[in-house]
């Protein structure tokens, strides 16, 4: 089995941008209606994308982002191209272009591989709450957990590195002076 492994290279299909989902859909409809999936020629085929998590509405939401808009990567046996039907089965798909060596595809080179799954596999803790709808100066927020909490306030800093805003806010009358964190506020 190891053997097969190694045999088994990875191959850049063009397709339309914008579909690329649909058309790994449709390719892997076409690969289990055949039966092709089970027998190894083909047996991955991947949209390479980097999951983005974001702060909308005080909430963290996962984000895909397409890394190669209008590529597939397919894993295939090199001898899958040697059978009379699959490789037309696969670019016959609607919306697939070819694959790069158009007749006859040519495998990616490992070091290509390598930094595609790299930038896939990338951690994002740092771009963890990468604002949809960012805090502005002068803007007016609502604190809504921690000892402010329900006190209204003008940002005056806005750190995006460390995450936290620096408000004024009437306490007693006087304007004070509160640093919270982005998920600590809501705009008004």
């Amino acid at each position: 089995m190891a053997d097969d492994k190694k045999q088994l290279k990875w191959y850049c299909l063009r397709v339309i941008s914008n579909k690329e989902r649909k058309i790994k859909e449709r390719i892997d409809f076409e690969l289990a209606r055949n039966g092709w999936d089970k027998t190894g020629l083909v047996t991955r085929i991947i949209l390479p994308v980097k999951v983005q998590r974001k702060l909308r509405n005080r909430k963290l939401v996962q984000h895909e982002q397409i890394l190669m808009p209008g590529y597939l990567i397919v894993e295939a046996d090199p001898n899958a191209w040697k059978k009379d039907d699959i490789l037309p089965a696969i670019t016959g798909v609607k919306d697939v272009i070819d694959f790069l060596g158009k007749e006859v595809p040519t495998p990616m080179r490992d070091e290509e591989i390598e930094h595609i799954k790299r930038m896939m596999d990338e951690s994002d803790d740092e771009e963890i709450l990468e604002m949809a709808d960012p805090f502005v100066v002068g803007a007016e927020v609502k604190v809504t957990e921690g000892f402010f909490e329900n006190f209204v306030g003008i940002i005056q800093e806005v750190n995006e590195e460390k995450k936290k805003l620096k408000l004024v806010t009437k306490v007693f009358g006087r304007d004070t002076e509160v640093e919270v964190n982005f998920t600590q506020v809501e705009k008004q």
